[in-house]
């Protein structure tokens, strides 16, 4: 297994993951283990669903997080910085642009047609990777029982971190227990999650109040699109800074580009402070998430060989896993309403999982035109 490369490697394969990467966090983790340990082996799958059940635990864009920690086991801190910027660029650049386009003309291109097609095919990627990494989390027939109960627990709470939580302490205390090492000292479990609450002290919309506002943000931030969507409701919306309509269509924009949709940020920059409000708000959103990234990522070994963390870290990946599956039936729910999107979906398992086996951007891209080809027909 290779264990350095160049940077130039690192920016070439997350460009490209950026340009494609649609979906939401579920199939850009799919993405990137397909990209980074099926097809590249820069990792090990058992450390990759180390890397996505730590992640989970931090605040900030999960899928975002994980290229960073992809970058960093591939060429080091550097690495972090170059994966990270890669991945989010695309997403950034084309929200950017739809931004510019919206305030200049009222009105956005249309590309409804082939984002329907992407998301069946973005079905059949995330099952594959559930498939995948569910196969090394479930060790034991525990792991097995607690991955159900936490499948079933995200479905009744209708909160997938409250869940991934509560499955990860519950299974820590009973590998404890089980393994006779909760009488150690608990002094020796590290602090993890420890989110800092950053205060903005500026007033009126400057571009530093629009840095420190999504700094702020993204410091704090856990979830999905649709919390980032009550964050900037009350920190937006709330002042009498952006309409609700307003942030209903950024935070669409966010949802059919590429990338991690707190690209939002660029767009809600831009409108409140044009080009260099753009940057603040990207930058300030993105930001703690390398910081996170950067602290967390050399404590993941450590949490691997703690006797104490390991059962921890263990519920934590199988509860990943059953969120990962709980987002995939939601998304079946609300994909698979018409016959051309069963159409897609079907022919994207048949490539996923057939003898032909398709590559991820492959399939977003059928799905793009096949999404835009039913729509003629219609």
């Amino acid at each position: 297994m290779n264990t350095k490369g160049s940077l130039k490697e690192v920016a070439a394969v997350f460009l490209k993951l950026g340009f494609f990467a649609f979906g939401g966090p579920a199939a850009h983790i799919a993405m990137l283990e397909e990209e980074v340990v099926t097809k590249r082996n820069w990792m090990t799958r058992d450390h990759f669903l180390d890397l996505v059940g730590a992640t989970n635990l931090i605040p900030g864009p999960n899928s975002t997080e994980m290229t960073m920690h992809c970058g960093h086991e591939r060429a080091g801190v550097k690495g972090l910085f170059v994966a990270g910027i890669c991945f989010i660029f695309p997403a950034v650049l084309i929200t950017g642009i739809l931004a510019w386009a919206y305030v200049q003309y009222g009105q956005l291109p249309e590309v409804v047609p082939f984002v329907k097609g992407i998301q069946p095919a973005v079905l059949a990627i995330i099952a594959s990777a559930i498939f995948k990494l569910g196969k090394k989390a479930i060790k034991t027939w525990e792991l097995g029982v607690l991955g159900i109960l936490v499948l079933i627990a995200s479905f009744l709470l209708n909160n997938e971190i409250i869940a991934l939580l509560l499955g990860g302490l519950l299974g820590g205390i009973y590998f404890m227990f089980k393994d006779g090492t909760l009488k150690n000292n608990f002094q020796k479990l590290l602090p993890i999650g420890l989110t800092p609450l950053v205060q903005s002290a500026v007033s009126g919309i400057s571009t530093m109040k629009i840095f420190w506002t999504f700094l702020k943000v993204g410091s704090i931030l856990y979830g999905s699109g649709y919390v980032l969507f009550a964050y900037l409701e009350t920190e937006l919306v709330t002042p009498g800074l952006l309409s609700r309509p307003e942030l209903i269509e950024a935070i669409g924009i966010g949802q059919f580009t590429p990338g991690p949709v707190l690209s939002t940020a660029t767009f809600i920059g831009y409108q409140l402070g044009g080009f260099w409000g753009a940057i603040a708000a990207t930058t300030g959103i993105f930001l703690p998430s390398f910081l996170f990234v950067w602290i967390l990522n050399p404590l993941v070994p450590k949490m691997r060989r703690s006797k104490i963390l390991r059962g921890f870290l263990n519920a934590v990946n199988v509860s990943a896993v059953a969120i990962m599956l709980a987002v995939l039936l939601v998304m079946v729910q609300d994909t698979l309403t018409d016959w051309p999107n069963i159409v897609i979906a079907l022919l994207s398992f048949a490539f996923v999982f057939g003898p032909k086996k398709l590559n991820a951007i492959w399939l977003i891209i059928i799905g793009a035109l096949l999404g835009y080809v039913f729509s003629l027909m219609n």
